[in-house]
């Protein structure tokens, strides 16, 4: 893929990127705990909602 900037100002962004605040180590992402995550807290949602109507009706 070739760039559309010119090279000074890719140069720019190289150095911008390479700066220590840029390099921020990051766990792997992992889609398989997301979406167990977003399961628990659906079926946890459920279930206080079926407790509330239990105890409103």
């Amino acid at each position: 893929m070739s760039s559309r900037l010119s090279p000074d100002d890719q140069a720019r962004v190289d150095r911008y990127l390479s700066a220590p605040q840029h390099q921020v180590e990051r766990r792997p992402f992992k889609a398989w705990h997301l979406l167990l995550v977003t399961l628990v807290i659906v079926i946890g949602l459920g279930l206080l909602s079926r407790l509330l109507s239990r105890l409103v009706l």
